[in-house]
């Protein structure tokens, strides 16, 4: 039998899963297929509409070593695992004439510890034995009593052991009682439970399986922390790549809080001597005496006060962990799990205090101050680039993938985020990548239009924009409702909010109000419906058709000037010789207004308008490199033109909704009176 063709795979896929082949797709997976062959690297821009999963999927599959898949998102997580590669196999398999099998690993604290479940949590007196009390109550009356009664039962049903595979929900609070921590683990040979244990149950599954779905988070630990959690691989995909440098950031970044160190204290107090005991709750006390005084900002040099209090905290803590190693209390029930869980809170405290008295140069030290948690001190790397350029493409071949990757009109700007030379340049220490951009199978100039508010004052800092404002009620009266609505802050869209709610006859949905999937579900519903808020809108929002016509962004999205680690990043290029504004500001500014912008063609028949409220975007010397990072969108700064053809869009809108319901009525045979026939 001869081997079958690449496309004849592509094929056989889209059929499976119902979709349409593409032009972009059958060029994304043949260079996909070109890469992994040649042990190469790849960026690859692939729009929305293209299905660039299968895009990837077909050639890794067909390739038969394997190949690690990491998402951003719980949601193309779940796409993957339950919709697309269970369809993509049975497709392929009469033609590969093997099944691959695949499986999803994430890291180890989303999965029910049994240990935990039964034995209870072996926390301090006060928070531990009482909570599990409840699961012998007849009828708990807490919630966390309610879902903690729900999960033992799950525990009996479930076959992951998979957190996102409860459902409803619980809250971080009930799952903590039932889930450790990689450093809590006990160890599946020393665990009562290790044998049924769920997370080593996924390890083994991803070791026998051609793909492994997993996320940006466990990718990042296991190039940051040296022992490897995903089984041995030949290619690594990354989608949703323009997440990645975030999602590494976020590993990497460590955090001492007072209420964090005070828990390690009362966890290692009763295991340990008196005096190692004591020696950690006077370094407590003084670290928490420094933080009441924290103001918020970047320290470019630690402050002496703060020296002395981490040097006591990390001296204290290695004190401490030694004497967890060369004590035992037999009273302790179940003493193993009580040690291991202090021991990981207090190896935590003694990394990042001696983290940042090390004082690295390539790390950023700041201080955050919230309303409801207090003050707590962060420190991030400077860069991930260098750290991803020596993890993540050296001995495999690596394909990132977006809807945006592609900024400015190159990928030169995600590249070097990434730690890659300018593509096409040859660096002894870089790895040679390619990028292409496989188009959208949308008509973005027929389909959508780009409204800059040219003519609206530059926003500044603080206060309100009334100019802004009426230009936005202008707007929405225009569509007809129909607006997602992405603001740079949660304050200006709850101004917003606030402001159009007494002045629109339109319902205004506003984010916090409701949980995030009950609010889109809502906005999709009545097409009248406007959704206001910020950061997880800008990406998290799919809503095709006539709820979302109009995309409305208050203004460019700069990273905030005293934001302590984007600033410091900025500084960092200028002091270079770079253009730190460029290379950091506008690239972050870029991306997210492309994400942003791309919530509004979502299917072949959308329309819409999406207006930028911010006239930097036409008059400044950026605006040029934001517009190019954007769809390809019909541009207008004539405000007039705009609101006559959301007007257009919204009649349509309307007419098509009215044949719709006269075809439904005459379906149901209640009315016959009226006939629709064709234009």
């Amino acid at each position: 039998m001869t081997k079958p063709s690449l496309p004849e795979l592509l094929h056989a896929a889209v059929t499976a899963v119902g979709g349409t082949e593409r032009p972009g797709q059958v060029t994304m997976a043949e260079t996909v297929a070109e890469a992994i062959d040649g042990g190469s690297h790849l960026l690859i821009q692939a729009g929305t509409g293209t299905g660039k999963s299968l895009g990837y999927l077909v050639p890794a599959l067909a390739h038969g070593e394997r190949v690690v898949v990491a998402t951003a998102t719980l949601a193309l997580q779940r796409q993957l695992v339950e919709r697309d590669l269970p369809r993509t196999v049975d497709a392929l398999h009469p033609l590969l004439r093997r099944r691959p099998q695949f499986a999803m690993l994430k890291g180890r604290s989303n999965y029910l510890c049994l240990h935990r479940l039964h034995e209870g949590v072996p926390q301090e007196e006060e928070e531990g034995p009482a909570l599990f009390d409840q699961f012998e109550a007849a009828a708990p009356t807490s919630k966390l009593g309610q879902d903690l009664l729900r999960m033992r039962d799950w525990a009996d049903e479930t076959e992951t052991g998979d957190r996102d595979d409860l459902t409803p929900g619980v809250s971080d609070r009930a799952w903590s009682q039932v889930s450790v921590s990689s450093r809590e683990c006990l160890g599946a040979s020393k665990c009562a439970y290790g044998a049924d244990c769920f997370a080593e149950a996924a390890r083994e599954r991803a070791k026998l399986s051609e793909v492994v779905v997993t996320n940006h988070a466990l990718l990042a630990i296991d190039a940051i922390e040296g022992a490897p959690v995903l089984p041995q691989h030949e290619v690594l995909i990354v989608d949703e790549a323009h997440e990645l440098v975030s999602r590494v950031t976020g590993v990497a970044t460590g955090e001492l809080t007072p209420g964090q160190v005070n828990r390690a204290v009362r966890r290692a107090a009763k295991l340990v001597n008196e005096k190692a005991a004591d020696q950690l709750q006077t370094a407590s006390e003084g670290f928490e005496r420094v933080m009441e005084l924290a103001l918020p900002g970047r320290l470019e040099e630690v402050p002496e006060d703060l020296g002395y209090a981490l040097m006591a905290l990390r001296d204290a803590a290695r004190t401490v962990i030694s004497a967890l190693g060369s004590t035992r209390d037999k009273s302790v029930q179940d003493e193993d799990a009580v040690r291991k869980q202090a021991l990981a809170s207090v190896e935590t405290i003694h990394d990042v205090a001696e983290r940042i008295t090390n004082g690295s140069e390539w790390d950023v030290v700041w201080y955050e101050r919230h309303d409801r948690f207090g003050a707590s001190l962060r420190v991030a790397p400077m860069s991930v680039s260098g750290l991803l350029r020596e993890k993540l493409f050296s001995e495999r071949s690596v394909v990132l993938t977006s809807a945006t990757l592609k900024l400015g009109g190159d990928f030169n700007g995600v590249g070097a985020s990434l730690g890659l030379a300018p593509e096409g340049i040859e660096s002894d220490d870089a790895p040679v990548w390619k990028g292409l951009d496989v188009g959208s199978p949308f008509d973005y100039r027929k389909q959508g239009i780009l409204y800059v508010a040219q003519h609206l004052a530059r926003p500044g800092r603080e206060g309100t924009r009334s100019d802004m404002i009426d230009e936005l009620a202008e707007l929405i009266e225009a569509a007809g409702g129909r607006t997602l609505g992405l603001f740079s802050s949660m304050r200006a869209a709850q101004n917003a909010a606030e402001e159009l709610r007494g002045r629109l006859d339109v319902p205004i949905l506003l984010q916090g109000e409701e949980t995030l999937g009950e609010l889109i579900k809502n906005f999709a519903a009545d097409s009248r419906t406007c959704l206001f808020g910020t950061l997880s809108l800008w990406q998290g929002v799919d809503v095709p058709g006539a709820s979302c016509q109009l995309v409305v962004m208050d203004k460019i999205p700069f990273p905030r000037p005293d934001d302590p680690l984007m600033s410091a990043r900025q500084k960092a290029v200028d002091d270079g010789g770079g253009n730190g504004f460029m290379a950091i500001a506008a690239t972050h500014a870029a991306l997210l207004m492309a994400q942003g912008a791309g919530r509004l063609v979502r299917a072949s028949e959308d329309r819409g308008v999406v207006a930028i409220l911010d006239p930097r975007l036409a008059t400044a010397r950026y605006g040029s490199y934001l517009r190019a990072s954007l769809p390809d969108f019909w541009y207008t700064t004539d405000r007039n033109q705009a609101r006559r053809s959301l007007a257009a869009i919204d009649a349509a809108a309307k007419a098509t909704a009215t044949v719709k319901a006269a075809d439904e009525t005459d379906e149901t045979g209640e009315t016959d009176e009226t006939e629709v026939g064709e234009e």
